[in-house]
C-alpha cells in the first residue's frame, strides 16, 4: 500500500469513517460574515465527501467538491447524490478551480497530504481577496475511554517504529500554527476546537481502523492483521463502543 493511496480503502472509508463537530463547522462558517448559502466553497482533498456534506447540511449549496483519488471521488458522488455538490478532479497543489472563484477553501482531514507551499499558493490563487482557508482534522480523543487508550497501547506495542502521518494530534499539526503565521499574504491564523461522541458497533470500530492508510502501509499486512485480531478479541464482550472525536480547525484568511 502506498502512502497517500486510499484506492483500496474508500470503501471502508465511505462506510465507517467518522464525522466532525457541526458547532466546529458553524463557527468556521462565521469566519467570511456572510450567509452561508451566497458562499462559493471549495473542499480539497474532499475523499468521500464526509465533510463536504457537513458544509451542505449547515447551509452551503454553492459547492465545489475536488478530490484526485478516482475511487474516493467515485463513493462521494454516490453519496452526495440528490445535493447541490459538484464534484471535481483535481488536488492540493491543482485544484483547476479558476482564479478568485472561492470565498471560502477547506482540507478536511487531508492537508498533510499535498506539498505544503505549493498548495498554499494555489488556493490563494483560488480565493477571493478576502477569502478564508481551513484546514481541519477529526482526530480521536481517546483519553476519555480508557478502552481506546488500551487498544491505542497495543497498536504502538505490535508497531513500534509507528510515525502516525494523518493524525490530527501529530508533529504536522503541532507545527502548522507556526507554519501558518509564517506564510506571505495570509492573516494570523484562527483556532476553533470542537468535540462530538460517535457510538459504534464494534464492526464499525473495525472498520474505521480498516480505512486507515497510514498504519496499514507502516505496519504492512501481518502486523495490521495482528492489531485487527487484538481489536477483536478485546471487543469481543462490547456491542458498542463509545468514541469521542476532537475536531480541529486552523483558518487563515487571503490579504
Amino acid at each position: 500500500m502506498k502512502p497517500g493511496d486510499f484506492s483500496n480503502l474508500a470503501d471502508d472509508y465511505a462506510s465507517f469513517r467518522p464525522g466532525y463537530a457541526r458547532d466546529v463547522c458553524r463557527a468556521a462558517l462565521a469566519l467570511p460574515n456572510a450567509p452561508a448559502g451566497k458562499l462559493d466553497v471549495a473542499d480539497v482533498g474532499a475523499g468521500t465527501g464526509i465533510w463536504t456534506r457537513t458544509l451542505h447540511a449547515m447551509g452551503c449549496h454553492k459547492l465545489t467538491a475536488v478530490e484526485p483519488n478516482e475511487a474516493m471521488r467515485a463513493q462521494g458522488v454516490r453519496q452526495s447524490e440528490g445535493l447541490s455538490i459538484n464534484w471535481k478532479s483535481g488536488s492540493g497543489e491543482d485544484t483547476t478551480l479558476p482564479t478568485a472563484s472561492q470565498d471560502v477553501l477547506t482540507m478536511a482531514s487531508s492537508f498533510h497530504w499535498p506539498d505544503e507551499a505549493a498548495a498554499m499558493s494555489e488556493f490563494h490563487r483560488v480565493l477571493r481577496p478576502g477569502g478564508w482557508f481551513a484546514a481541519l482534522w477529526n482526530t480521536r480523543y481517546i483519553e476519555a475511554s480508557p478502552l481506546l487508550v488500551e487498544i491505542e497501547a497495543e497498536l504502538h506495542n505490535i508497531v513500534p517504529d509507528l510515525n502516525r502521518v494523518s493524525s490530527g494530534r501529530s508533529e504536522f499539526t503541532a507545527g502548522l500554527t507556526s507554519r501558518l503565521l509564517a506564510a506571505q499574504g495570509w492573516g494570523a491564523p484562527v483556532y476553533i476546537e470542537g468535540y462530538h461522541t460517535e457510538r459504534m458497533s464494534r464492526a464499525r470500530y473495525l472498520g474505521i481502523w480498516r480505512s486507515v492508510n497510514d498504519v496499514q502501509q507502516q505496519a504492512g499486512p501481518e502486523r495490521f492483521q495482528r492489531f485487527l485480531d487484538y481489536i477483536e478479541d478485546r471487543l469481543s464482550d462490547h456491542d458498542e463502543v463509545d468514541a469521542v472525536y476532537q475536531t480541529r480547525l486552523w483558518a487563515v484568511q487571503s490579504i
